[in-house]
C-alpha cells in the first residue's frame, strides 16, 4: 500500500510539472509573437519612412538636418538588437518623425499634397498600430514574468531555464509630461 502512494504521488507531481512546463512554453511563445508583431509594425513604418521623406524633400529642399536625422533613426532601428534597444531607437524615430511633420506645417502646398496626405495617414495608422503591439507585448510579458517569479512555476522554470523578458519601455528622458502653455 506505502508503495502505491509514493507512486501515485510521483505521478501526480509529474503531471504537474508538466502542466506548468506545458504552460510557460504556451506565455513563452504568446511574448516571442507578441514581439514578432511589434517587429513587423516597425518594419511597415520603415518601409514608409523613405517615401514621405522624399515627398517632403521636394518641397522643403533646405530642410536637411530633419532628413538626415530621420534617416539616422531609421537605421538605428532597423539595426538595434535587444527589446530595450528597440524601444529606444523606435521612440527616437517617433521624435523624429514629429519633427518631419513639423516642418512640413511651414508648406502649405505640401500639406495638400495627396501622396503626403496618404503617407502621413498611414504612418499615423502605423504609429498606433506600433503603440497597441507595444502594450499587449508588454501585457503578456509581464504575465510570463509573474509566472515564471511565483510559487509553484518558478521552481518549474529555474529547472527548465525560462528567464525573465524585457518589457518595450520608453526611455527615462521621454517621460516628462509635456509643458503646455498658452
Amino acid at each position: 500500500m506505502f508503495g502505491f502512494l509514493v507512486i501515485l504521488l510521483i505521478l501526480v507531481a509529474a503531471i504537474l510539472v508538466v502542466g506548468v512546463y506545458n504552460s510557460l512554453i504556451r506565455l513563452r511563445n504568446r511574448v516571442e509573437n507578441a514581439w514578432a508583431q511589434i517587429e513587423v509594425q516597425l518594419k511597415r513604418r520603415n518601409d514608409l519612412i523613405p517615401n514621405l521623406v522624399e515627398t517632403v524633400k521636394g518641397y522643403a529642399k533646405h530642410e536637411k538636418g530633419v532628413f538626415e536625422n530621420v534617416t539616422k533613426a531609421r537605421a538605428a532601428v532597423m539595426s538595434a538588437g535587444g527589446v530595450p534597444e528597440k524601444a529606444e531607437a523606435s521612440n527616437f524615430l517617433s521624435s523624429t518623425l514629429k519633427s518631419l511633420f513639423a516642418v512640413a506645417e511651414n508648406y502649405p502646398e505640401l500639406k495638400a499634397n495627396q501622396n503626403f496626405i496618404g503617407l502621413q495617414d498611414e504612418l499615423s495608422k502605423t504609429e498606433d498600430k506600433i503603440a497597441y503591439a507595444r502594450q499587449f507585448y508588454n501585457d503578456i510579458t509581464t504575465r510570463y514574468n509573474i509566472r515564471i517569479q511565483t510559487v509553484p512555476s518558478n521552481i518549474v522554470a529555474a529547472l527548465f531555464n525560462f528567464g525573465k523578458k524585457d518589457l518595450f519601455e520608453t526611455p527615462q528622458a521621454e517621460r516628462a509630461v509635456p509643458k503646455v502653455e498658452f
